[in-house]
C-alpha cells in the first residue's frame, strides 16, 4: 500500500470542503471496498478523509416514507424495525450480500459507491479501460464469465457488484448528495450509477468531493410483494452470476404495479421497464411471468463464456416473481 495522509474530519463541509480541494482525495467509510483497492495498488490515493464522527448514520421516517443516513451500517439497516415492515426487499438484499462481519462495517452510502470485481479491473498487470482509461478492455476478448450481457461498450464489460442498490432501483430511492459549494442535491437513483459508455471510469454521477448524507424511500406499496434472488456459486463470500429485485403490487389477482431490477447483468442495476410493461395490468401468473422474463432479456448480448447468464437470468426473473407473488 502507498502512503497516504490520513485526515480525521469533524463534519459534512469539512469533509467535503477537503476531498474537493484534492484530486486524489478519496473518503473512508467503512473502508471495506477501498482499502481492499488500494492494498491491490488499483486505487491510488494521497489523502483518505474519515467520515467516521459526521454522524450521518440515523434511520427515521420521513414523508410518509424513511429517510436512511449514508454512515448507517448495512447490518443495521437490514435489521431495523422500519425497513423490515415497509421495505423486506431491502432486507433481503442487503443480507445477501457480503457476509456478517463485512455487513457490520459496510455503510450504506460506501455500497452505493463500490466498484466492479472485475478481475481484469483488480489486476494491475492486464489492460482495463476502468482503472487506465486507453488501455484496453482485458475482459472483452478474455476470460468473460462474469462478465455484463446489457449495456456494455466495446470500452468495459464489466458488472456492478452490489445487492443493496438492486433493491433500492426497485423501491425508487433518492440519493441526497452535499456539494463543495454548500449545495445540497438529490439524484433519484436510477441517474446515480452509470452504464459504461466511452467513459467506463466513472462509475457515477457524483461530481469529485460530492458526499452522499441520505438515502431516502418513498411510501412503497411492494411490503406484502416483494422478492430478492441472488444466484452466485456459493452461498457466501460471492457475488452475484444474475440476481433479481422483483416487486409487485397485487389487487384481486391482477398486477397493479412491478418492478424487476436485475444485478450482474450490467455496469448497474438494470430495471428492465419492458418486463414492468408486460405485467401491469395482467394477472399475477406464472404464464405471465415467462413473458416479463422474455421481455427482460430480449436485448441480452452475451459474451464468448456467459451466454449462460442469459437463460439462467429469465429463469430467475420467474422464480423471483412467483415468490414475490406468494405463487411459489
Amino acid at each position: 500500500m502507498r502512503p497516504f495522509k490520513y485526515v480525521r474530519a469533524a463534519d459534512a463541509v469539512g469533509a467535503v470542503r477537503a476531498v474537493a480541494m484534492n484530486p486524489r482525495a478519496k473518503f473512508l467509510a467503512g473502508g471495506t471496498n477501498i482499502l481492499d483497492l488500494m492494498k491491490e495498488d488499483v486505487e491510488r490515493p494521497n489523502e483518505l478523509v474519515d467520515l467516521s464522527r459526521l454522524g450521518l448514520n440515523e434511520i427515521r421516517a420521513a414523508g410518509g416514507g424513511v429517510s436512511i443516513g449514508a454512515l448507517a451500517k448495512n447490518t443495521d439497516t437490514a435489521n431495523h424495525p422500519l425497513i423490515r415492515r415497509n421495505y423486506p426487499l431491502l432486507t433481503q438484499a442487503i443480507v445477501a450480500g457480503a457476509s456478517g462481519q463485512l455487513r457490520n462495517m459496510a455503510t450504506n452510502g460506501g455500497n452505493l459507491m463500490q466498484r466492479t470485481r472485475c478481475q481484469y479491473f483488480y489486476d494491475t498487470a492486464m489492460p482495463c479501460n476502468k482503472r487506465e482509461p486507453g488501455s484496453g478492455c482485458g475482459a472483452l476478448g478474455g476470460l468473460n464469465r462474469i462478465h455484463a450481457i446489457l449495456g456494455w461498450s466495446e470500452k468495459c464489460v464489466a458488472t456492478y457488484p452490489g445487492d443493496m442498490a438492486n433493491a433500492l432501483y426497485a423501491l425508487d430511492a433518492v440519493v441526497r448528495v452535499r456539494g463543495a459549494n454548500g449545495r445540497v442535491r438529490t439524484i433519484p437513483v436510477g441517474e446515480f450509477h452509470r452504464l459504461p459508455g466511452d467513459t467506463p471510469e466513472k462509475d457515477n454521477n457524483l461530481a469529485h468531493g460530492e458526499l452522499i448524507t441520505a438515502i431516502e424511500l418513498p411510501k412503497s406499496s411492494f411490503a406484502k410483494h416483494s422478492y430478492y434472488l441472488k444466484v452466485r456459486d456459493r452461498a457466501s463470500y460471492a457475488f452475484a452470476l444474475v440476481a433479481v429485485a422483483a416487486a409487485l403490487q397485487v389487487e384481486r389477482g391482477a398486477v397493479r404495479q412491478a418492478r424487476v431490477v436485475l444485478g450482474g447483468v450490467a455496469h448497474k442495476p438494470w430495471r428492465s421497464a419492458e418486463a414492468e410493461a408486460a405485467l401491469v395490468g395482467q394477472p399475477a401468473s406464472e404464464e405471465n411471468f415467462r413473458r416479463a422474463a422474455e421481455a427482460a432479456l430480449k436485448g441480452a448480448k452475451p459474451l464468448a463464456h456467459n451466454a449462460y447468464k442469459v437463460e439462467l437470468g429469465k429463469r430467475a426473473v420467474v422464480r423471483a416473481l412467483m415468490r414475490a407473488s406468494g405463487l411459489a
